[in-house]
């Protein structure tokens, strides 16, 4: 007979520990090139770690919020097909991007939008989606992309840029992972910000190439940016 009246114990369910063994066990293998949708990161020193085989530890917590990103995303791709002709894949199936460094700089975008009402074209134009907490997601309403999340900014630039989707404003969706709210912006090509995320990226690469280390952009481990940085041990050990 089943009893249901059974105090569950603590080893009844999975640990933490377990989670994000599974978690990192799912997780992808770190790129071996300089991601175009990092290039908006101001800090290059970081931007070299990342190339030459960082990566976010992944975590439970973390793959949740990337899968969550990830169906964010598509759930606001089939709203905009009913309103768009957006296209977010090429026949084969595989993202539309681009590649520049003989591939060691490349790029994938979420999706093209080609047609539509008259009064939102002209077309075409670029569409990037994020999906970010409530918090977040209200202070990128009130002052914008580049104010408040400008590795987003340096994205959507250089993939205007390297797509040559540069004559019409993009669209960037953000959702709130909190209460399901979607923002539309539309976000001029900055042909200043693109050539700035592309000397970062060559800056970077030559850098690699040359065995050097680029200096911190930062006085201090204690800068708010320092601390929250992955890399903060492996940066300032030395």
């Amino acid at each position: 007979m089943l009893d249901f009246n059974r105090t569950p114990k603590r080893t009844d369910v999975p640990s933490l520990e377990q989670l994000d063994e599974a978690a990192r066990a799912l997780s992808s293998a770190p790129r071996a090139y300089l991601g175009g949708s990092r290039l908006g990161e101001e800090c290059a020193r970081k931007l070299q770690y990342e190339y030459l085989g960082g990566s976010l530890t992944m975590t439970a917590k973390l793959h949740n919020i990337f899968a969550a990103g990830h169906a964010s995303e598509a759930a606001v791709a089939q709203l905009l097909k009913g309103v768009f002709d957006l296209r977010t894949e090429k026949a084969n199936g595989h993202q539309f991007g681009f590649e520049t460094a003989q591939g060691r700089i490349k790029g994938h975008i979420d999706g093209v939008i080609c047609g539509g009402p008259e009064a939102l074209g002209p077309y075409p134009y670029l569409w990037e989606a994020k999906a970010v907490g409530g918090k977040y997601f209200t202070a990128l309403v009130k002052n914008g992309v580049r104010a408040e999340r400008p590795v987003y900014a340096g994205q959507i630039a250089t993939y205007q840029a390297y797509m040559q989707l540069t004559d019409n404003p993009a669209l960037f969706s953000v959702a709130n992972r909190d209460s399901g709210e979607i923002h539309f912006e539309r976000v001029p090509f900055d042909p200043k910000l693109a050539q700035e995320c592309t000397d970062r990226g060559v800056q970077v690469l030559q850098a690699v190439e040359a065995g050097e280390t680029l200096p911190r952009p930062y006085a201090s481990s204690d800068f708010y940016k320092c601390k929250f940085c992955d890399f903060q041990g492996e940066c300032w050990a030395t």
